[in-house]
C-alpha cells in the first residue's frame, strides 16, 4: 500500500507530514488536492492509505464547501453550518473512494460538530464543562441566568467567532477575537473587549445563524499571571506531545499571540497525580475515537489544580511545530505507528 494525503498541498500540514514520511525512506505520499476532491471528484482509491488533513486556509476550497457563488471577505466568519455540511459529502466521496482511512469519517464530522461532540464526551463519562442546550440566540443565553459562559460556533475551529461573556446585572462584557464591522462578523488576530451590549448582541446574534454551543465557563490554572490549557495530541492512543498554551486573555489560542508555557513546569503545579490523570482522560477520550490515528485533545486545569475537564476535541489538532518526543514530532511518530503497525494498516507500506 501507498500513503496518500487529502489536502491543501500549500500547507505546511502537508509539507511537515511529508517531511515525516520522506524521513522514514518512504516514497513521497500521493497528494490529492481538496480542490480536486470538490470540482473532479478525485480522490485516494484501494490499496492507499488515507491521511485527511485540513481543509482550511484556503478561500476556494472555503467557497466550494460552503456551495457559495463566491469567497468570503478575508477573515469573514460565515457559512459554517454550510461548510460543515460540505465537509460531510466530501469525506463520504473520500470514504467512497476504498482508500484505508487513518482517521474515521464519523469521527471527524463528530468531532468538528462542537454540541454534538460534547454530548457525546459527557454520556461517556469524560469530565467537560457543563453547557447549555440549544439556543437561539442573544436574548435566551441572558435568560439562561448563566453569569459567565463561553459562547462558541458549532462547527467553529480556531477560537473564530469564540466569546467569553460575563453578565453583571444588567451589565455584560465580552471578550472575543471576533470583530463586528458593518453588520458582519470577522475572525481578527487581535483579541478585543465588548463592553456594550447593542454590539454583543449582534455578534451572538449572527453567529446563532449557524449555530452555538455555549458551556458555563470554567476557571481555568494558571502560572504566573497568565492562564494556560494544554493541547495535548493522542496518537495510536498513547498522549504524546503536548503544548502548553499561555495568556492573559481567556483566549489561549497560540495563532492570537499567546504564548507557550513550559510543560515540566505545569506538570510539577499540577502535581505527579494529578498530570497522570489528566493524561489518562486524554488516553480515555481517544479511546471514544478508535478508528483514527490521532486525535488532539484541548483539556484544563481547575483554578488551584483540583481537576481537569476536557474543552474540545480536534480532528486535525496535530499541527505543534517543533515538539519532538524521543525525537519525532507529530508527524513522524504517526509515520513510525504506520511503519510500527499500530494503525491498523491491513498491510505494509
Amino acid at each position: 500500500m501507498r500513503l496518500a494525503v487529502v489536502g491543501n498541498p500549500e500547507n505546511r500540514r502537508v509539507t511537515l507530514f511529508t517531511a515525516a514520511v520522506r524521513r522514514f525512506g518512504l516514497p513521497a505520499p500521493e497528494v490529492f488536492p481538496w480542490l480536486d476532491v470538490l470540482t473532479a471528484g478525485r480522490v485516494p482509491g484501494p490499496g492507499t492509505v488515507v491521511r485527511v488533513d485540513s481543509p482550511g486556509e484556503n478561500a476556494e476550497v472555503d467557497r466550494l464547501l460552503r456551495g457559495a457563488s463566491g469567497p468570503a471577505e478575508h477573515g469573514e466568519i460565515v457559512g459554517a453550518a454550510a461548510a460543515f455540511r460540505g465537509l460531510g459529502r466530501a469525506l463520504a466521496r473520500i470514504r467512497d473512494g476504498g482508500g484505508h482511512q487513518l482517521q474515521d469519517t464519523g469521527d471527524i464530522l463528530l468531532m468538528t460538530d462542537k454540541p454534538r461532540c460534547h454530548g457525546f464526551l459527557r454520556e461517556a463519562g469524560i469530565p467537560v464543562p457543563e453547557a447549555l442546550g440549544p439556543i437561539g440566540g442573544y436574548e435566551a443565553l441572558r435568560a439562561s441566568g448563566w453569569k459567565r459562559v463561553f459562547v462558541k460556533p458549532a462547527y467553529g475551529s480556531s477560537a473564530s467567532g469564540v466569546m467569553a461573556v460575563a453578565f453583571a446585572g444588567r451589565r455584560v462584557t465580552a471578550v472575543t477575537s471576533a470583530e463586528l464591522s458593518g453588520g458582519r462578523i470577522y475572525n481578527n488576530l487581535r483579541v478585543r473587549r465588548y463592553d456594550d451590549e447593542t454590539s454583543i448582541r449582534a455578534v451572538v446574534d449572527r453567529l446563532a445563524v449557524d449555530g452555538l454551543h455555549v458551556e458555563r465557563w470554567y476557571p481555568k490554572a494558571s502560572l504566573g499571571d497568565r492562564v494556560l490549557d494544554l493541547r495535548v495530541v493522542v496518537i495510536a492512543g498513547e498522549p504524546r506531545h503536548v503544548v502548553v498554551r499561555t495568556s492573559r486573555t481567556p483566549m489561549t489560542n497560540l495563532h492570537l499571540g499567546n504564548a507557550r508555557g513550559d510543560v515540566a513546569a505545569v506538570r510539577e503545579a499540577a502535581g505527579e497525580k494529578t498530570w497522570r490523570a489528566a493524561m489518562g482522560t486524554c488516553a480515555s477520550v481517544a479511546a471514544l475515537f478508535p478508528r483514527s490515528l490521532h486525535i488532539g485533545v484541548d483539556l484544563m486545569f481547575r483554578v488551584g489544580w483540583r481537576d481537569h475537564a476536557v474543552a474540545e476535541v480536534n480532528a486535525f489538532g496535530d499541527l505543534l511545530p517543533g515538539v519532538l518526543v524521543d525525537g519525532r514530532d507529530t508527524y513522524g511518530a504517526q509515520v513510525g505507528a504506520i511503519v510500527g503497525g499500530r494503525a491498523g494498516v491491513p498491510c505494509a507500506i
